[in-house]
């Protein structure tokens, strides 16, 4: 029986980590979260862990790319004042926010949707590569804090989720 990390297309193969390790310091890169079905590598420099995704697993086009590293340490959902049920979910990383995948398509969430952690509600494009952002709580949409093809910064709100029950 062969170890599972020595095959060539493992992502736990040593010479591609060291490879986005070198990818990582080159580029300055605090996390790069990789997925490739039910197998994962993370990798973190220093500081606290970022809320982020990466992209679908299933077909990705040129302009989207199956790799999403993510220069981020935001934290995920946050209680907000005298609202304690309302949670702000804020951008991992500095880019354009889009609501949709494309302008054809419609929003991932609007007002009155429900999301659960998985629930993509968000794409932030970033470098020409475009990374999905889970809510990471559940309850409804309460608010759409950014308007769709605007600037956001790292740890700007972009929505408000209610969790009450």
């Amino acid at each position: 029986m062969s170890d599972p990390g020595s095959g060539a297309d493992s992502v736990f193969d040593v010479k591609k980590v060291r490879l986005l390790i070198e990818l990582m310091k080159e580029h300055d890169l605090a996390e790069v979260d990789l997925r490739q079905g039910d197998q994962r590598v993370r990798l973190r420099r220093g500081g606290e862990p970022f809320v982020g995704s990466v992209a679908p697993a299933g077909g990705a086009s040129a302009s989207q790319p199956t790799i999403n590293a993510l220069p981020s340490t935001a934290k995920g959902p946050t209680q907000e004042g005298p609202g304690a049920d309302l949670a702000v979910i804020k951008s991992p990383m500095v880019g354009t926010f889009y609501t949709a995948s494309s302008p054809e398509s419609p929003s991932f969430v609007k007002v009155g949707s429900h999301v659960g952690p998985d629930t993509t509600v968000c794409i932030i494009e970033a470098m020409k590569v475009f990374n999905e952002i889970p809510a990471e709580i559940s309850g409804k949409v309460a608010a759409v804090l950014v308007e769709n093809g605007s600037p956001v910064e790292f740890g700007q709100p972009l929505f408000k989720i209610d969790t009450r029950k």
